[in-house]
């Protein structure tokens, strides 16, 4: 077992794939979303993952006013947010957050403050203080206000921050803020990331003395 070592003064970590395995319910949604406006619903899921609910839409359904999908996605929304069965900790998050607790992060995610609070609650995380969720930005990811804006409520610089991401849109969007990105999971091992983990056991998170954050990330 080698080991891979990241320094960073603050952490940004996106949600579902990344802390939160809620893969069940996103399926369900939009396996019905799909099937109800005649598209494929595999095809469907293989863009859902780190968007807004809309901007998915409007990757599935180009033609279609934006009014519509801001329609749909607070629909979707509500869906997801009343619909926890399944959702469950990442392997190793548990241990993940309660190392990082008394240190620089946030939390960055798509989703909006009610369904964050929801599938945290039921993966039972601790909510970070700070947080950025799909209210405090005008972007979905790829776009990378949600980052950028994470490191500024924290107060470090981009350059001083790695972005926690499992999601096509989302690893993108933490490269497109100049961040070093950890992926989590399937979906990010052919994105090029930084370093990449299948799940969150394979980081020991160690607080140096001058206040940086050093990650040992395992590597089978």
């Amino acid at each position: 077992m080698s080991a891979t070592v990241l320094t960073a003064s603050a952490l940004l970590l996106d949600m579902d794939g990344t802390l939160v395995n809620s893969d069940a319910v996103v399926e369900r949604c939009w396996r019905r979303w799909a099937l109800k406006h005649g598209l494929d619903p595999e095809a469907a899921l293989k863009v859902v993952h780190g968007r807004q609910g809309y901007a998915t839409m409007a990757v599935l359904l180009p033609d279609r006013p934006v009014e519509e999908n801001y329609a749909d996605n607070r629909v979707m929304l509500a869906e997801e947010t009343a619909d926890v069965d399944g959702v469950v900790p990442i392997g190793g998050a548990p241990a993940f957050m309660a190392a990082i607790a008394g240190l620089p992060h946030a939390l960055v995610t798509s989703a909006d403050s009610a369904l964050a609070t929801a599938r945290m609650g039921a993966a039972a995380l601790p909510m970070p203080a700070v947080r950025v969720t799909a209210e405090q930005v005008g972007a979905s990811k790829p776009d990378p206000e949600g980052f950028l804006k994470g490191a500024a409520e924290l107060g470090f610089g981009a350059a001083d921050c790695i972005v926690f991401e499992d999601s096509e849109a989302g690893i993108a969007a933490g490269r497109a803020a100049g961040m070093r990105v950890v992926g989590v999971g399937p979906r990010a091992a052919a994105l090029s990331p930084d370093a990449h983990v299948e799940d969150l056991t394979q980081i020991r998170v160690e607080a140096a003395e001058d206040g940086t954050i050093r990650l040992h990330i395992d590597k089978a």
